[in-house]
Parts: C-alpha cells; structure tokens; sequence
C-alpha cells in the first residue's frame, strides 16, 4: 500500500512538494519552524492554507483574521475555480518569475501573487451581491499591499503580477488568462464615465512595468506592452507598443510573450 506521501504526491502535486518545500525550509532554517508550520505544515490542503494566509494579510482591527477565514474557506467550499485558478497563478508565477526558485513562495512571500487571491475573494463576494464585503476586501488589499483591484473587474487564470506594487485595475477592466503584468501598471479610464470604460486585455499579453492603458480599448493576444508606454488605442494581436502615447514598434518577438517575459525592443522602429 503506498505510503500516505505517495499518496498526496500523485493525488495532489502542487500540494505535497509545497509541503516538502517547508520541511526543507525549516531544515535550512531553525527559526522559520513556526511559520512554516502555521502557515503550510498545520494544513491539510493548499486551499486551507491559502485561506490562512490571506485572512492574516486581510486582517485589521475592524475584521480579525478568524472571521476573514471563515469568508474564505466558505468561498473555496463554494467555488473550486477560485481554487484552481490560484494553482494556475501559483505555478505561473514560478515559470516567469526568475526571483521564484519553490512553490512555496508566491503563498508565503510575494504580495503579487497574494494580492490577487484576494481579488479574486473579493470578486467572488461581488458576484454573490456582498458588495459591502467586497469594497472592505478591496480596501485592505491596497492598504496591505499597495494593489487596487476593483472587485468587479474580471481576470483570468494563471495571471502573475510580478512585485506588483502600484498596480491599478478598474471596475470594467478585463484581464484574459495567462497574463503577466509588472509593477506600477495602471487599466484605468479616460474620464468620468461610468460605463464600460476600462482596457480589455486579451490572453497572453504581457505589460510592462508602468505601462498605463486608458480606456475602453482592446490589447490583441499575445502583444506586448513596453514598459512605461501610455496606451490609449487599440493593440493588434502578437505586436509590441512602445512610447508615450504608445505605436506599434514590431511584432511580438515570440508565441507567448507573457510566459517568455522578455521586454528588450530589439531594434524595432514605430510605424
């Protein structure tokens, strides 16, 4: 009979190498024991200890920890695409993000990759008609993370916002899947209207650190976005844009620019 090891291993694999992760962690380093143990190793599942680490993120003194868990492990219980699609970002992020060498990282340290489970709580919330609920997680993500999802925009699966600080989406704002985006990237609007207003930004696309996309425009799939472009038109598919505001400056370079996160303009010219 397989051991209970094997058992998670080929049951559950993103899980049990989190798992053996924390164990190496805490063999490397004494002191990180009760983290590792409060935050991985109590657990029985990664939704439960997903759930446990952004009730801690989300926790203040108007809302404690406690009840914040209660919100999300009933919102895993009732929604496992929340679930799946935080092993989708989990593992995304450790195929782009050359600073992230285990799977444990993106649950225990980086606030990109918390900061949009919480969105993605808060969207839950808005879609269930808790929109009091929703704001106060909207809230708390910006205080805590310096991240400002609003909870109606809508983003896919396996999406990685890499440091993430400054990072805006607005409300009508959609993000498709397998999206990377870097820090201080704004999907805002153009005025004050208040109907559908913000960028919709296709599969595949990665944008660039400071990159501010207005309005309602569409980025094509698998485009790029230099970093610090300001664009305000439409972006064809597989292309790249540069500048300010932003102009077609050659093809994308590659089939998946979101996963390949290579943001050198090689020579390309403006059209």
């Amino acid at each position: 009979m397989a051991t209970p090891q094997a058992q998670l291993a080929e049951l559950d694999p993103v899980w049990h190498r989190i798992r053996e992760e924390a164990e190496t962690a805490i063999a490397a380093e004494p002191l990180m024991g009760g983290a590792m143990h409060s935050g991985i190793l109590h657990h029985g599942s990664f939704e439960r200890a997903l759930a446990y680490r952004l009730s801690l993120k989300l926790a203040s003194d108007e809302m404690g920890a406690q009840i914040l868990r209660e919100i999300v492990d009933a919102a895993y219980d009732a929604e496992p695409e929340l679930v799946a699609s935080a092993r989708a970002d989990l593992v995304a992020t450790y195929e782009r993000d050359p600073a992230c060498h285990r799977f444990l990282q993106p649950l225990m340290y980086f606030k990109g990759y918390q900061a949009v489970q919480c969105y993605r709580l808060g969207h839950w919330l808005w879609q269930e008609g808790r929109t009091d609920l929703a704001y106060f997680v909207q809230m708390r993500v910006s205080e805590t993370f310096g991240v400002d999802i609003h909870p109606a925009a809508r983003i896919g699966r396996g999406v990685m916002i890499d440091h993430a600080h400054s990072v805006v989406i607005g409300e009508t704002a959609v993000v498709g899947d397998n999206v990377s985006m870097l820090h201080s990237v704004t999907l805002g609007g153009t005025g004050k209207e208040e109907q559908d207003r913000h960028p919709k930004i296709d599969d595949g696309v990665l944008i660039g650190a400071g990159a501010k996309v207005l309005g309602n425009i569409r980025v094509g799939h698998c485009s790029r976005i230099a970093a610090g472009s300001v664009v305000l038109t439409d972006v064809p598919p597989c292309t790249t844009v540069a500048g300010v505001p932003a102009r077609i400056v050659g093809e994308a370079g590659c089939a998946q620019p979101s996963v390949s996160m290579d943001q050198i303009l090689k020579g390309e010219t403006p059209e």
